[in-house]
């Protein structure tokens, strides 16, 4: 489908973006009351098998899209571990681990990693440009913003050009080294970064300029490539919503759910 746009096809590639973002946001929404390890736990298995099986995403990609998501998740079951009060599990001074601080810290590292690899699915599978049309299509975002940020994106996108040009510039006018390389010290990234900051502003001026002399906002605007809203997208949100939901009824069904009260 041409709406896709550069992303792989896959079945979630498929999806509707705006469902796609609003089942990410409910799920979240969710998550926010879980506290205990088992829930977030069984959900993170569950998206890692959907994203794998559904998504098509590169072991290798998925591998390295979870490292920030796991450096954080360690961060927050460290900080709960050692410093939440409770009963003392492990007491080596300075070093002091209480098992509620276990318990909060590992329910609440699962739930960044659970939250983590719906983020992953979504943005491997979601074309920036067809997200910003579904949701001025099917959300009723303002064309003012929708345009706004599609025309950002795209400046975006010509950075590391912009960059490479701005550089091989430095290069034809640097000192050579005593092997013919060229010298790139910290002046010289500081120069290069300061001319990349001013094109990116007198592009942004110009852009602004244009988007404001073609009324932007002004009117009702057509859609180049409209994206669809079918039964599958409902059909996806339907689904997913009622496997966490059935995760959070079989949890709590056999006791081992725990609430915001776990914290105090």
């Amino acid at each position: 489908m041409s709406w896709v746009g550069a992303v792989a096809a896959s079945p979630l590639s498929r999806r509707n973006p705006t469902v796609k973002l609003a089942l990410l946001f409910l799920v979240s929404l969710l998550l926010l009351v879980v506290f205990d390890p088992v829930t977030p736990g069984v959900l993170y298995l569950l998206g890692l098998a959907a994203v794998l099986g559904f998504a098509r995403i590169p072991a290798r990609t998925l591998l390295l899209a979870h490292l920030p998501f796991v450096g954080f998740a360690l961060g927050i079951l460290v900080v709960n571990a050692l410093s939440r009060p409770g009963e003392v599990l492990v007491d080596l001074p300075p070093i002091r681990v209480s098992v509620e601080g276990l318990v909060v810290g590992s329910a609440l590292a699962l739930r960044s990693m659970a939250i983590g690899i719906l983020s992953i699915g979504f943005i491997a599978t979601t074309d920036p440009v067809a997200l910003m049309t579904s949701l001025h299509q099917h959300a009723r975002l303002s064309a003012r913003v929708t345009f706004a940020v599609l025309a950002g994106y795209r400046m975006l996108q010509q950075l590391p050009r912009e960059w490479q040009v701005i550089r091989q510039a430095q290069s034809v006018r640097s000192p050579l080294r005593a092997r013919g390389g060229t010298r790139f010290g910290v002046r010289a990234f500081g120069t290069a970064a300061f001319a990349l900051l001013v094109v990116s502003l007198r592009r942004g001026e110009r852009l602004s300029q244009s988007l404001e002399s073609r009324g932007l906002g002004r009117g009702p605007r057509t859609v180049w490539r409209p994206v669809p809203l079918g039964p599958a997208d409902g059909l996806l949100l339907v689904c997913a919503l009622g496997a966490v939901l059935l995760v959070m009824f079989v949890v709590g069904a056999l006791g081992l759910s725990l609430g915001p009260d776990t914290l105090f």
